[in-house]
């Protein structure tokens, strides 16, 4: 039996299975990616598939901190449209 690895939001910082978040990417040049294959290479982290760790993060600026660089709004706009896609 393979083992599911876990990997923490960045906003609410729980440890939740690497299938039920979503990946965020920075590539080493360019532009902050939503990653949904899994595959991109660059900076990853992760984020929690709610509209409260989203608008957390949009209001905190966590992948700015994170990537140490502004990130652009359509990033947040595509995660929130991704998160009501998945709830319907």
């Amino acid at each position: 039996m393979k083992k599911t690895p876990n990997r923490m939001c960045i906003c609410c910082r729980q440890m939740k299975p690497q299938k039920e978040l979503l990946r965020v990417v920075k590539p080493k040049d360019g532009e902050v990616v939503i990653d949904t294959t899994g595959k991109v290479q660059g900076r990853g982290s992760y984020i929690c598939l709610s509209k409260d760790c989203i608008n957390k993060a949009k209001k905190t600026k966590a992948f700015d901190r994170v990537y140490k660089t502004k990130v652009d709004d359509n990033v947040y706009l595509e995660l929130e449209r991704i998160v009501l896609n998945a709830e319907n």
